[in-house]
């Protein structure tokens, strides 16, 4: 991880999903390493308050109403970074829903899911930062050295969810699962096409975290969630691209 704060002050982050859980605590934690933080919010209230937390911490935060499934919000975030900044150094797409299951129970229900419920998360996890991405990727590629973080999960490997030695095996969430599998190859895509430029393209697994989406039986705290998001935002300029990992450990795809 950067700790010089001086190499940090200048770059611009936007963080998705980032009033509250796992989003939060990545904003605090680039925040504090002197990155000027953009909440992006679907409830404005929520966002502002979030903001102003992070502002009592002497942190330069600001709240952005974005609901990344809303092609307006999507417009108007890439006109105020645009407007305000003029480019974009980081983007951390941490918004996700979960919504087949209470606390990661594992029942599977892939035969029985609707198909409404299947699209509503693709739509969240998926499409909407697909579309946010290639929205904002002008202003990515405006920067000296932008770097995206996909948030996914360790649920969504292929390769785990097949292994039969394997704690995430029982764990077939297929909605939830099958869009960070896709979140996952929209990395290893993107980052191939953007192999010959200085933007770096990573997917995150933040941990089995103790949020609303991660249930009362998680294992990691919300404050230790946002640390391998802030590996990856902050990776020198020999770090890897197209990749998976949890901290500094590469998962399987």
């Amino acid at each position: 991880m950067v700790k010089d704060k001086t190499k940090l002050q200048d770059k611009v982050a936007l963080i998705t999903g980032a009033n509250r859980g796992i989003g939060l605590a990545t904003a605090r934690s680039l925040g504090k390493l002197g990155v000027n933080i953009m909440i992006g919010s679907r409830n404005r209230q929520n966002g502002e308050e979030a903001a102003a937390v992070l502002r009592s911490e002497g942190i330069q935060a600001e709240a952005l109403l974005l609901d990344i499934t809303s092609d307006v919000d999507r417009q108007k975030a890439y006109d105020f970074i645009n407007q305000r900044y003029g480019k974009l150094d980081i983007l951390i797409n941490n918004a996700s829903v979960q919504k087949e299951i209470e606390h990661l129970s594992p029942v599977n229900l892939t035969s029985t899911i609707s198909t409404d419920l299947l699209r509503e998360t693709f739509d969240s996890n998926f499409f909407s930062h697909v579309e946010l991405t290639r929205q904002l990727l002008p202003l990515l590629r405006m920067a000296p050295a932008a770097r995206i973080v996909n948030v996914s999960s360790i649920l969504g490997s292929l390769n785990l969810q097949d292994n039969p030695d394997s704690p995430i095996r029982e764990l077939k969430i297929f909605a939830y699962n099958a869009s960070k599998t896709a979140i996952n190859s929209f990395t290893i895509h993107l980052a191939h096409e953007l192999k010959d430029t200085q933007i770096k393209v990573n997917s995150a697994h933040p941990g089995w975290v103790k949020t609303e989406l991660g249930g009362q039986y998680a294992e990691m705290e919300v404050e230790d969630s946002p640390k391998t998001s802030v590996l990856l935002a902050t990776l020198p300029d020999d770090g890897p691209t197209g990749k998976f990992f949890h901290l500094n450990e590469e998962l399987p795809w």
